[in-house]
């Protein structure tokens, strides 16, 4: 595996080093003593997966509030997604920055996002599906949710979603 900082402070972008031969190919996808090496989470008790029949579609902004602040393992199993981290921790040097990276199901390429950032990605291509590790199990109390447009934050998404949940579609702006 290849891991390379992005623009924020935490998050990193990982690539895989497959192994190819005449029977396809392998690929380490995760290696705990790796991710604690970059100071990245080294269990994930939950697992999650998101399916998306239409390109355009929207999830996000989510986070889990501290306490229970999880860390999450970001990666397209079939199509194609933007996906977004936006820091939300006060004490960070990227505080309110943001970061997106192509995740592709063909590179098998991910995005890890330390808890206190929240998360959100836009379909490219109909029939994504997306798996997530997390790095704590969910608190409906701590969920939370940020307007995808909010402009403390400034995302630049690649189009305007076609499909969004209600929920997604009425988040509140960002109040630190």
């Amino acid at each position: 595996m290849k891991i390379s900082p992005t623009s924020v402070d935490g998050v990193m972008a990982v690539e895989v080093t497959p192994f190819s031969d005449e029977r396809g190919l392998f690929a380490r996808t995760f290696c705990a003593e790796t991710f604690a090496a970059h100071g990245m989470a080294e269990v994930f008790p939950q697992q999650n997966t998101s399916f998306n029949p239409r390109a355009g579609t929207l999830r996000g902004l989510h986070m889990q509030a501290e306490p229970n602040a999880e860390a999450k393992l970001v990666r397209a199993t079939r199509g194609r997604i933007y996906d977004v981290a936006v820091d939300l921790r006060p004490a960070s040097p990227t505080y309110r920055a943001w970061t997106a990276v192509e995740l592709d199901a063909a590179r098998r390429n991910a995005l890890y996002i330390p808890g206190g950032c929240a998360h959100g990605f836009l379909t490219l291509e109909d029939d994504s599906e997306v798996f997530y590790l997390m790095s704590r199990t969910y608190v409906p109390e701590l969920a939370r949710t940020y307007r995808w447009n909010d402009p403390a934050f400034g995302v630049a998404w690649p189009a305007d979603p076609i499909l969004i949940s209600a929920r997604d579609a009425a988040a509140e702006d960002y109040k630190p």
